[in-house]
């Protein structure tokens, strides 16, 4: 069992046990180092062993890394199984991995829906359903990476915006489920858009320069940095959120108010 010690006393999550999938790269990665820089023992888990591995090497002690599909039952299970081995306890879960294909209803492909619902729903069903056999003794938080796309209509992401429905839905159920039977963890939904990762990047028209469209060069502008979305999975995974459960939290600059 890995000792706590390690981590930083004066860190708001100081002393917890988290879990981030598809913390290789973008909101993941940004979500790992914020944790682990604010106290936390972090477990990095996604298939690209290479990035993985560079991310825990980055940290320090503080974090690891281990490789997992997370759309495979077995494997939730022995990550979950090695959690509580090396660190004894999960306190928070951060269901972040995904993957984004483009396509209309009348584009999309049966085998490209169900590739889109295995990584981004099924994984996070998965990972709450074996998170909560290992934190319901002692409570803690999971927090859901939903989208924009799941509470508003996007008719060129047919599959993801399903997806991340899906996800939604699961984690109010969730919520629910917890406070009934007093185990203590929260449940909640980020929902993010227009975050500039590898994966968005790829979605812009040769040109098109997306540093420009961030709300670094101007607060008004749509699209945020991942390190935007770490700061909400920190303040979500804090005591500071103890009473916040069950929130579809967006982050999203704005957008989805908009009416034009």
């Amino acid at each position: 069992m890995m000792p706590l010690e390690q981590t930083s006393k004066n860190g708001r999550v100081h002393g917890k046990v988290a879990l981030v999938t598809g913390g290789a790269k973008g909101i993941g990665a940004a979500s790992a180092r914020l944790l682990a820089a604010e106290g936390a023992q972090v477990l990095i888990s996604d298939l690209d062993v290479e990035a993985g591995q560079a991310l825990a090497a980055e940290i320090g002690p503080t974090a690891a890394f281990i490789r997992h599909d997370v759309s495979n039952e077995d494997q939730w299970r022995q990550v979950i199984e090695h959690v509580r081995k090396r660190y004894g306890r999960l306190d928070i879960l951060v269901n972040n991995a995904g993957i984004l294909i483009a396509g209309s209803i009348e584009e999309t492909s049966l085998a490209d829906w169900h590739k889109v619902m295995r990584v981004n729903a099924d994984s996070v069903f998965l990972g709450c359903r074996e998170g909560i056999a290992l934190m319901k003794d002692s409570g803690g938080s999971i927090i859901n990476l939903s989208s924009i796309a799941a509470l508003a209509g996007r008719d060129d992401y047919l599959a993801y915006s399903a997806s991340k429905g899906a996800v939604a839905a699961l984690s109010r159920s969730v919520a629910v489920m917890c406070r009934r039977r007093k185990y203590r963890i929260r449940c909640n939904t980020l929902h993010p858009d227009g975050v500039l990762t590898d994966m968005t990047r790829g979605g812009f028209p040769e040109g098109i320069d997306p540093n420009r469209l961030t709300i670094d060069s101007d607060p008004m502008n749509r699209m945020c940095r991942p390190e935007d979305v770490a700061a909400s999975v920190l303040f979500l995974a804090s005591d500071e959120a103890r009473a916040i459960n069950g929130v579809e939290l967006r982050v999203d600059s704005g957008q989805m108010v908009m009416s034009i």
